[in-house]
């Protein structure tokens, strides 16, 4: 994130992806409330509840009424939505919020259509059926390249967009993979730069560094047959996104708390990739990243 330096590239979505607080960014002029909500927590941005649409969050669904609309175009039922979504998202239930945002597919609103595509994606994530989670990655790639074109200034369109295209290159292959490489750099970056306080997009951007500097020779001749620059990466690099998501929002994500361990590993410290290693290891298991988290501490730890 043993063969730990193949795995690193061939599973790196799996390592941006997550199910714990991950700080998104609905439109810059949505109104916004940061701490006096609740239900919203600060895993998602806050939007207040209408009182032209009333969420249902036992039917997932809403009771229309009059709808209203902000200055930028929002409107009263689609925060609605959007509040529901991150209600469900909250409290882990997959599927429910896959099933309640499948109902809103036909919306124009970025925010709608970058959480379905997640939904999607982690939806895909939790079937067994390896057919039926390709098509499932495939359709959250489609809806996160419509919620960028909705949306170019959505900090989450462009996340989640990186995040699905690398998804899609698990399918593809390793060329797809190398030669969109740039390209999903590009948009972490860009994710990023709309919103610096988004421990997830810095953690994925860590991710894409020690990917590179963990790059194996035969993979590395490919990349230079395909770019006359190839993408490069070091450890340090890496290091850097890490600390930094870490910085940002401490104890965040198992897997980063890994990375750093595992990144810490390649460097020699191995006093520092022992602490990580340990906080990996013993992060509350919730979701089925902290699974793989623990797993591969507990495996790292024996090994040192």
């Amino acid at each position: 994130m043993a063969a730990p330096i193949v795995r690193c590239w061939t599973g790196f979505a799996r390592k941006c992806v997550r199910y714990t607080k991950g700080r998104t960014v609905i439109k810059q002029n949505v109104q916004c409330h940061h701490k006096a909500c609740v239900i919203s927590q600060k895993i998602h941005a806050r939007c207040f509840i209408s009182s032209f649409a009333v969420v249902s969050i036992f039917g997932f669904g809403l009771k229309k009424g009059k709808t209203s609309e902000t200055e930028d175009g929002v409107t009263s039922s689609d925060q609605s939505v959007i509040e529901t979504a991150d209600q469900l998202y909250k409290g882990n239930q997959m599927i429910k919020l896959y099933d309640f945002l499948l109902g809103y597919s036909d919306s124009n609103n970025g925010d709608i259509a970058w959480r379905l595509a997640r939904a999607t994606c982690d939806k895909a994530k939790l079937t067994g059926d390896k057919t039926e989670r390709k098509k499932l990655m495939y359709e959250a790639f489609d809806l996160a390249q419509k919620a960028l074109t909705l949306d170019e200034n959505n900090s989450s369109c462009h996340k989640w967009y990186a995040i699905l295209l690398d998804y899609k290159g698990e399918y593809e292959g390793t060329k797809f993979r190398i030669s969109h490489s740039y390209e999903m750099k590009e948009h972490f970056l860009k994710a990023m730069e709309l919103n610096p306080k988004d421990a997830t997009t810095i953690h994925s951007i860590g991710v894409w560094c020690f990917a590179f500097a963990d790059l194996p020779w035969y993979q590395r001749k490919l990349a230079a047959a395909l770019f006359a620059t190839p993408p490069s990466s070091t450890y340090e690099e890496a290091l850097h996104y890490f600390e930094k998501a870490e910085e940002v929002e401490p104890d965040f994500y198992s897997m980063n708390l890994l990375m750093l361990g595992k990144t810490h590993l390649r460097l020699g410290n191995k006093e520092q990739a022992l602490i990580y290693l340990a906080r990996a290891r013993n992060y509350p298991v919730k979701t089925p990243d902290d699974e793989q988290a623990h797993k591969e501490s507990a495996d790292l730890l024996k090994k040192i």
